[in-house]
Order: C-alpha cells, then structure tokens, then sequence
C-alpha cells in the first residue's frame, strides 16, 4: 500500500521532495497554520494538502524539514499530537542541526512512544524532473525510511545510531558551505584592496573549474544565507572539543549572517560579489 507522508514545512528543499512523492504516486499533507502567502504557494505548486496542524501526525511519515534553529521547536510543536495519534507516523528530522541537536530531539518525539529517524538530506532541492537528493538516515527505525524508496526519494541507510545521519550531514556542509564562506570572504577582501580584477583572472587561469563553480554557487547562496547562520553554529557545535574548527565555523555563522543583512537591506558586499562574477574587468567596491 503506497504511504502517506506529511511534511512541514514548505521551503524550497521541503517542497521539492513532495513534489517528488506526489509524482510517485504518495498523498502528501502540510499545514498552512502560520505559513506566509509564499509558502503556500510553493505548496500547493506542489501538489501537499493542506490539514489542520494536529492532523499531520496522522500520516504514516512525518518529515520535518525546516530551518536548523527550529528543528526542536517543531518537535515540541508536536508533542502533543504525537501522543494522541494511534496508530503513530514514523517522524522524521531531516534537518541540518549537530548530533547532540538531532538527540534531543529525539528525545522530545520517543517520549511519546513516536519511532524516530535521523535523516540528512545531501544535494540541493531538485527542480522538476531531476532525481531526488541523497537523503541517508540512522537509528533504529532508519529502515521503515525504505519505503520511500519505492516512491522517487534516493534512500540511503547508515549502520550508525542516532546521531550518524546528521554527523555525515555536518561535515559535508561543512565542506560545502565553508568553502562557499572562504571563497565569499576572500572575493570581498580583495575587492576592498582594489585586487578583485587581478584575482579573477588568476582564478580564471589556475582554477578554472573552481571559478565556475563558485559563480554559480554563491549568487545562489545569496538568499539562504539567513538559514546558514544556524547551520553554521550546529557545524561548531558538532566540531566539539576541536575549539580552532568551532571558532571557524562561528566565524562563518557571522560572516552568512553579515550577508543575509546585506541582502535584506543595502546590497553593498552581495553587488561587489555579483560583479566580480559578471564584470570582473571593471573595478568592484564593497
């Protein structure tokens, strides 16, 4: 029998995947309690159906993709449904949120006796037609998450416990997205010195590929950077005990918060770092 899956909340990546489940074949519920005129649009482009809050935990699989800060809070949210659901979803925390988060949360959701799965969703929010992301999950319940595979989703089950799904998620952002936060504060240091144009060629000579991807990868950063400031702060927290990479990581946390701030308001360092991409022969200033 094909499942039921819910799923809050209704961002790029969350609609993405129901996009994906909804062409399979799946029935996919949300909430549109609290969520902006945006959000619900991306919804229902998606084809998710809109339920009272309470009823999501009615759905054989309930995935919770939203922003790392608010991971327990949505757990919290659904305390009370979960306890009252019988029989119970299998909830889902596919956030980018550290072991020692994903713990607690677990926490909150096995105390009302819901099996949980630690899930991390690696590749970017597929567009119509492209293949779903690489989404590994860990626990003991991380098999029940097959069931999707049948359905569109790229399931890949860890032997680790709780905790192993989101330590792989962690360190792969944190290549990823610390990359992205080098290249970003670099770009902008040598547009501040006058040396961006000389530094684009460089890079144009010695790291082409790099250059390329960087292009692409950082206008496309401009508009979740607002999410990244926690990301970053979960990555420090999952570097543990090596204080050098948590102060690095808390860095770029200011670093992705100092950019979202330019994007909500006067576009000075987002203008100097689209130029360099765009114009790089003329002279860019931040």
């Amino acid at each position: 029998m094909t499942p039921s899956v819910a799923i809050l909340a209704s961002g790029a990546m969350g609609t993405a995947i129901a996009r994906l489940l909804v062409a399979n074949g799946v029935q996919v519920t949300t909430s549109f309690e609290g969520r902006s005129a945006e959000s619900i649009a991306r919804a229902q482009s998606a084809g998710m159906t809109d339920v009272p809050f309470a009823r999501l935990a009615e759905a054989d699989f309930l995935l919770s993709i939203v922003p790392p800060i608010a991971a327990l809070r949505f757990a919290e949210s659904m305390r009370e449904p979960l306890s009252q659901a019988d029989p119970k979803p299998v909830f889902v925390d596919c956030n980018a949120v550290s072991p020692v988060t994903v713990q607690e949360v677990a926490g909150i959701v096995a105390a009302t006796g819901t099996p949980f799965v630690d899930a991390s969703i690696i590749g970017i929010a597929p567009r119509p037609g492209e293949p779903s992301p690489h989404i590994y999950a860990s626990g003991e319940h991380a098999a029940k998450l097959h069931r999707l595979a049948d359905h569109g989703l790229d399931i890949r089950v860890l032997e680790g416990a709780i905790g192993a799904a989101s330590a792989l998620k962690m360190a792969f952002a944190g290549i990823s997205k610390g990359t992205l936060a080098v290249a970003t504060a670099m770009i902008l240091a040598a547009t501040r010195a006058g040396a961006a144009v000389a530094l684009h060629r460089e890079l144009a000579e010695s790291e082409s590929v790099l250059l390329q991807t960087l292009a692409r990868r950082i206008p496309g950063m401009f508009p979740k950077a607002y999410r990244w400031v926690a990301e970053m702060q979960e990555i420090a927290e999952f570097a543990g005990d090596d204080r050098s990479a948590a102060d690095i990581f808390d860095s770029f946390s200011s670093l992705y918060e100092r950019i979202a701030s330019d994007v909500a308001g006067e576009n000075r360092e987002t203008a100097a770092l689209l130029q360099f991409f765009t114009k790089p022969e003329r002279p860019a200033s931040s």
